[in-house]
C-alpha cells in the first residue's frame, strides 16, 4: 500500500528530475547536433506531408517513434530546438517515474516494506544521474529505450502478479512500440523469453498453467499487432534491419574474439573505473557513475547475485533477482557486440534502469546496516540527508557546471554549425546564400545527397522560414554558383 509519506517523497523526486531535465534546456547541451537536427527536419517533413513512417532510412536508418513526438511537439510548441529536446526531457522524468513503479513492483513479490524504499532510492538515483539527466536532454531517439523497459516490464510482472488480463496488454502494447525506438532494443527478443521462463517456473508451481498460457497468448498477441508494420517494413527492406550496426560489430573485426574480449572489459568497467569517452555522451572518460553510486551498485550487483542462488529457500526472491541479471548482461550486449568508441554509453542505455536499481539494492542494504550500528536517531537521519544532498548536487556540479562549460562540449556538439544557420537567418532575402558543405558526413539523402553535417543549419533555416532559403553544396559541385548579385558563400570547414 502506498503511504501519504512515500507519496511525497515520489513527487519530491519527480520535481527534481524534472529541474535536472528541463533547468536551462535552450542553452545545455549547446548547439544543435547534425543526428538531431535530421530528426527535427524528418518530423517537419511528416508534419508537413502527413507520411509518418515506421523508419528512416536517411543518417543510417532510425526507427520513427522519436520523429512521431517530435512532430506532436511542433505541433503544439511551435518549431525549435526547445521542442525537440522537450520531448527527450519529458520522456527522461517519465522514466524516473517507471522506473520507481517497477522496482516497487518487483521487489514486492519479495518483501513489500523493502520494495517502497528500493523503489525510492532507485528513482532518486536516476533522477540526478549524469547519465540519464545528458541523454534526456539531446534529442536521441536512444532516451525512448529505459522508457519502454520500465513500463513495459512494470505492467508485464503486475499482471502476473494481479492475473489480469488488461495489464498483460497494456505490457505488449509498451513492447510492441519499443521496436520503434532504438537498434539496442531489439536484444528483448533475448531478454524477454528468459522472463517468460521464470514467471512460468512460478505459475508452475501454483499449478495455473492453462492461465499462464492464455495471458501470454494475449501478450504475444498484443506485441504481434503493434510492431507488425516495422517488422513488414523490415522483411521489405532487409538491408534496414542492418544497416546501422554492420559496420561496427565485433564480427566485422579480423579477430573478433579479440575485440569481443576487450570490449567485455571495458564495457563491465564503465560504471566504475573508465566511461565514455565521448563528450557528447559523457565527461569524457570519466566513470558513468558517480562513485559512491558506483559502490552502492556493486553492492546491490553481488546481492542480487547471491539472492539469486537461493531456488530452495526462496524461489520468488531468486526469479526476481535473476530476472535483474538477466536484463543487465542482455541490455550490455549492444555495447560488447561492437568495437567501436569503447565503452559506449549511449549503445547501452538500455541497461540504465537496472543500473540504478542495483543502487538502491545497494544503499537499502547499507541504510538497513547503518541503522544497527547507530544508535542516535538524530545522527541517523543526518547522516542519510547528507548523503543524498551530496549525491544530488555533485551530479549538478558535474553536469550543469564542469561539463556544461567545458569547451569540448561546443564542438561535441558542433555548435559552430549552429551558428551559421543563425548567420544565414541574419541576412537579407535578397542576398544569394551558398553553404559549401565540406564535412564528411553521411550523405542525405543517399546516395547522391549533401553530407548529414548540412542538417543543422538547415533545421535552423526552417525555423524562421519554413523551408532553407540557403543553397548547399558539395566542393565537387563549385561551379553550379553563380551569383547575380550580392552573395554570400560559407564553407562549413
Amino acid at each position: 500500500m502506498t503511504t501519504r509519506k512515500e507519496i511525497v517523497f515520489l513527487l519530491v523526486i519527480i520535481a527534481i528530475a524534472s529541474f535536472f531535465r528541463l533547468w536551462q534546456l535552450d542553452f545545455i547541451p549547446p548547439g544543435l547536433y547534425p543526428d538531431v537536427a535530421i530528426n527535427g527536419n524528418d518530423a517537419l517533413d511528416s508534419l508537413k506531408n502527413g507520411n509518418f513512417k515506421v523508419f528512416y532510412p536517411e543518417n543510417n536508418g532510425r526507427e520513427g517513434l522519436m520523429m512521431w513526438l517530435i512532430a506532436f511537439s511542433f505541433s503544439i510548441f511551435g518549431v525549435s530546438i526547445w521542442s525537440i529536446k522537450v520531448v527527450a526531457a519529458l520522456i527522461g522524468i517519465l522514466t524516473v517515474l517507471g522506473l520507481y513503479l517497477f522496482a516497487k513492483e518487483l521487489f514486492s513479490q519479495c518483501n513489500e516494506e523493502r520494495a517502497r524504499y528500493i523503489a525510492l532510492l532507485s528513482s532518486f538515483f536516476l533522477a540526478v544521474s549524469f547519465w540519464h539527466t545528458n541523454f534526456s536532454r539531446i534529442g536521441f531517439r536512444a532516451i525512448l529505450v529505459p522508457f519502454i523497459l520500465v513500463f513495459a516490464f512494470y505492467f508485464l510482472f503486475r499482471a502476473f502478479r494481479k492475473r489480469m488480463v488488461l495489464d498483460f496488454i497494456i505490457s505488449g502494447i509498451f513492447f510492441g512500440l519499443g521496436f520503434y525506438t532504438y537498434i539496442s532494443y531489439r536484444f528483448i527478443a533475448v531478454l524477454l523469453p528468459l522472463v517468460l521462463f521464470f514467471q512460468w517456473l512460478i505459475y508452475k508451481k501454483q499449478n495455473p498453467q492453462k492461465k499462464f498460457l492464455f495471458s501470454i497468448f494475449y501478450f504475444l498477441f498484443s506485441i504481434f499487432i503493434v510492431a507488425l508494420p516495422i517488422g513488414l517494413y523490415f522483411l521489405q527492406n532487409p538491408r534496414d534491419f542492418v544497416s546501422r550496426a554492420a559496420p561496427i560489430s565485433i564480427f566485422a573485426a579480423e579477430n573478433p574474439i579479440k575485440e569481443f574480449g576487450k570490449s567485455l572489459v571495458f564495457h563491465l568497467g564503465m560504471f566504475n573505473f573508465y566511461g565514455d569517452p565521448n563528450w557528447r555522451h559523457n565527461f569524457s572518460g570519466s566513470p558513468m557513475l558517480f562513485w559512491p553510486v558506483g559502490i552502492l551498485f556493486l553492492i546491490g550487483f553481488f546481492l542480487s547475485i547471491k539472492n539469486s542462488l537461493k531456488f530452495r529457500r526462496n524461489l520468488q526472491s531468486a526469479i526476481c533477482n535473476l530476472q535483474l541479471l538477466s536484463w543487465f548482461f542482455i541490455m550490455l550486449l549492444p555495447g560488447i557486440l561492437t568495437y567501436e568508441g569503447l565503452p559506449h554509453s549511449l549503445r547501452v542505455i538500455g541497461v540504465i534502469p537496472v543500473v540504478y536499481i542495483f543502487a538502491g539494492l545497494g544503499a537499502w542494504q547499507i541504510y538497513e546496516w547503518l541503522r544497527k550500528v547507530i544508535k542516535n536517531r538524530k545522527l541517523f537521519f543526518v547522516l542519510c540527508s547528507l548523503f543524498i544532498i551530496w549525491v544530488g548536487y555533485a551530479e549538478f556540479n558535474k553536469y550543469f557546471i564542469q561539463w556544461a562549460e567545458n569547451p569540448n562540449v561546443k564542438g561535441a556538439f558542433t555548435e559552430r554549425f549552429a551558428e551559421i544557420g543563425y548567420y544565414l537567418n541574419s541576412l537579407p532575402q535578397e542576398t544569394q546564400k551558398y553553404v559549401i558543405v565540406n564535412e564528411p558526413g553521411v550523405l542525405v539523402p543517399f546516395p547522391n545527397g549533401i553530407p548529414m553535417p548540412a542538417q543543422t543549419p538547415m533545421f535552423i533555416e526552417r525555423i524562421k522560414f519554413g523551408e532553407p532559403r540557403a543553397i548547399y553544396l558539395k566542393p565537387e559541385d563549385l561551379n553550379k554558383i553563380k551569383p547575380e548579385k550580392e552573395a554570400i558563400i560559407i564553407p562549413m570547414k
